[in-house]
């Protein structure tokens, strides 16, 4: 062989290269890979240890004040949406109860970011519960900033809709637009299949709904105020973490840390582009951000209710494979439903998925039953962590205050859907149609039907017109998960004096070993004195000592 000297210096740079690449890959992989057997890795302390009966208190009050002020300032804001309505009879030519009618916009901006237009057929009182398919025939045409007239596309859309009518008749959905491409619509629409109903027809209503441009500038602001606000708190959660090696997190703050960034890209930094561009990409990033970051939501409950129970190595074929399975389901669901709705909607807009794919209900079927699975897997982690664990302290108080925060929020939720519905939250809703980009967590499906909840998931937990008509629920249902990963980074970051060298482990049979029943969080005299025994405390005083001499 030839020495080393005769050797290329590009293949020796090469192989240097590449043992420092595998240097650095099992460094990571140390990092990542808990300690086996009984070396039980031990781990970074939580504020959450160190918090009194009246810290709690303090921590579920501040929870709830940022709540009502995020309530407060939709109680004082502007509508979400603007409606326009016109009476068919009067735009049509010949006073014909079936058309065609001519209808025309006001005029738009960026600012009112979509368009919808519905349709409500007014039945004379005499007609009893009936259902009926019909045809429609839909033209549209845009106005240019220089008042010429475009023609969006070359044909005339043709729809098959349904019309069912008992008291009153349902809305009927004509066309959405998810951007505005010009300054105002033009729409020519007409009835099929619906002549022998005509003396039947009390009047026919068109109703123009878009957001309401005063509405777009607030909202500008509170997402840059929760994108800025999540910002500093990943930032301060980072660096409370920065002294304590990754392998000596718990699974709870490893979670954080991928919760967090996708909570800065759920609250959608991007979102301006939406004013300074006419294209779909904005609202379908968005969409995209929001599935992404609530099926990751969904993933953390399971992980960590199973997780808490699991102590060392976590196998990635037995620990994380059924359950990113079962959430990768509906978040491939949300993400395709979404995409494949954009698209069939820049080609025609009076497109509406439960209408025109032909395989709809087999897919509502199919993503219903991976919710159910879902929903009972995380009972069954839930009983069976809170009746393993219920005695074991520490574990048990990271178990009891995750809980009781969820429950919180779930009833808030549902307390907020039930005085705004009342009996009317049981309704279907699973349609694409009136709904906006903002529902903000997937708690509220717990007062919905299987329809909503299915709905709700698969477009990015999008909210119904009906739930957006005043700010109060936008924000409230906007601010409250924020606030609640907010609450999760403060009680999870390790406190300002946190001892690295702690004698916790995460294995719930070495907890609390050499502490004194005096010493247990709830039965201490002194409510402000920290988790620890007197040893730590001293080594505490110790390793602060030695952080200011560094």
């Amino acid at each position: 062989e030839r020495p080393d000297s005769f050797e290329n210096p590009l293949v020796n740079e090469m192989k240097h290269f590449c043992k420092r690449i595998q240097e650095a890959c099992n460094e990571l992989k140390e990092d990542l890979t808990p300690y086996k057997n009984d070396r039980f890795y031990r781990l970074a302390p939580m504020r959450l240890y160190t918090l009194s009966k009246r810290h709690f208190v303090l921590v579920f009050v501040f929870f709830f004040f940022c709540f009502g002020v995020s309530a407060l300032i939709g109680v004082t804001g502007p509508k979400i949406i603007s409606e326009n309505y016109y009476n068919g009879l009067s735009i049509t030519a010949n006073g014909s109860k079936t058309g065609p009618f001519h209808i025309k916009s006001q005029p738009l901006s960026n600012y009112n970011q979509q368009l919808w237009l519905t349709c409500v057929i007014q039945i004379h009182n005499n007609v009893g519960d009936f259902r009926r398919d019909f045809g429609m025939n839909v033209e549209l045409q845009g106005v240019m900033q220089d008042a010429s007239v475009m023609r969006i596309s070359d044909n005339v859309h043709q729809k098959n809709r349904s019309l069912h009518c008992s008291a009153v008749c349902d809305d009927i959905i004509v066309l959405h637009l998810g951007y505005l491409n010009y300054t105002q619509y033009h729409i020519n629409i007409s009835f099929r299949s619906l002549d022998d109903l005509k003396d039947n027809i009390k009047n026919v209503t068109f109703v123009f709904k878009m957001y309401n441009a005063t509405f777009s500038q607030v909202e500008i602001w509170f997402r840059f105020v929760f994108v800025v606000m999540t910002f500093i708190v990943t930032c301060m959660f980072a660096h409370s973490l920065r002294k304590f090696s990754m392998r000596d997190w718990g699974i709870e703050q490893k979670w954080m840390s991928i919760l967090l960034p996708l909570l800065l890209l759920y609250n959608d930094p991007f979102f301006p582009l939406s004013f300074l561009m006419n294209s779909w990409f904005p609202g379908t990033l968005d969409a995209f951000f929001q599935a992404s970051f609530l099926c990751a939501l969904l993933l953390f409950w399971l992980c960590v209710y199973h997780g808490i129970r699991v102590q060392g190595e976590r196998k990635f074929w037995t620990f994380y494979l059924p359950k990113l399975v079962i959430v990768g389901l509906l978040w491939l669901s949300a993400v395709t439903l979404g995409i494949w709705q954009t698209v069939n909607e820049l080609q025609d807009p009076t497109y509406q998925y439960k209408v025109d794919i032909q395989n709809f209900q087999g897919m509502k079927i199919l993503f219903l039953l991976v919710v159910g699975l879902y929903v009972l897997y995380l009972v069954f982690l839930v009983v069976r962590a809170c009746s393993e664990l219920k005695n074991m302290p520490y574990t048990d108080l990271r178990l009891k205050f995750l809980t009781a925060l969820t429950l919180l929020v779930l009833i808030i939720s549902m307390v907020i859907l039930y005085l705004r519905f009342g009996s009317r939250a049981l309704q279907d809703n699973f349609v694409a149609e009136l709904s906006t980009h903002y529902q903000n967590y997937i708690l509220s499906l717990a007062g919905q039907d299987s329809h909503t909840l299915a709905k709700t998931i698969i477009l990015g937990n999008y909210i119904l017109l009906s739930l957006t008509e005043v700010e109060t629920e936008f924000l409230s249902f906007y601010g409250l998960l924020n606030f609640y990963l907010y609450t999760l980074a403060f009680v999870y970051s390790p406190s300002k004096n946190a001892l690295y060298d702690s004698q916790l482990k995460d294995n719930p049979a070495f907890s609390m070993l050499n502490d004194s029943d005096d010493e247990v969080i709830y039965g201490s005299d002194y409510e402000e004195m920290p988790l620890q025994n007197g040893r730590a405390i001293k080594a505490t005083a110790k390793y602060r000592d030695e952080s200011d001499s560094d």
